[in-house]
């Protein structure tokens, strides 16, 4: 089954958040892969690339500024992405059709209060006072 089809029916499950917003967890969690393992080799058979949920948030940071910018904020808003464990949210919700993968470890706390998504996806692209 495809990704797209996955979340056709994870959604009819659980309507929070729009189609974009799963699709743009699975590109953080593949920054947040490359960012910690490497790229994978090509003609290998994938080794375990597991990643915590504090290292897929900041993969998921990292490709959401890059991707979008000064856009960032509102389309995550837009998509029901509002805080760091919404993306916890989207990952178990995946996990539970088998697509991803999780260790023992893993939990949905992991993903509570990493960072606030105001001061990390907003903040930045506001204007700033001048100095005197």
């Amino acid at each position: 089954m495809d990704f797209a089809e996955v979340i056709r029916q994870i959604r009819a499950k659980d309507p929070r958040y729009k189609a974009q917003a799963y699709e743009l967890v699975r590109l953080g969690l593949d920054q947040a892969q490359k960012d910690i393992h490497g790229e994978p080799k090509k003609g290998k058979v994938a080794a375990n690339r597991h990643v915590t949920g504090p290292q897929l948030l900041e993969g998921f940071r990292r490709h959401v500024l890059e991707t979008y910018g000064p856009m960032s904020y509102p389309l995550l808003q837009s998509w029901g992405l509002r805080k760091s464990i919404d993306v916890g949210h989207i990952v178990f919700n995946i996990i539970d059709t088998g697509l991803f993968g999780r260790s023992e470890e893993d939990r949905l706390e992991d993903f509570a209060e990493v960072y606030d998504f105001k001061e990390v996806f907003l903040e930045p692209y506001e204007p700033r006072a001048k100095a005197d």
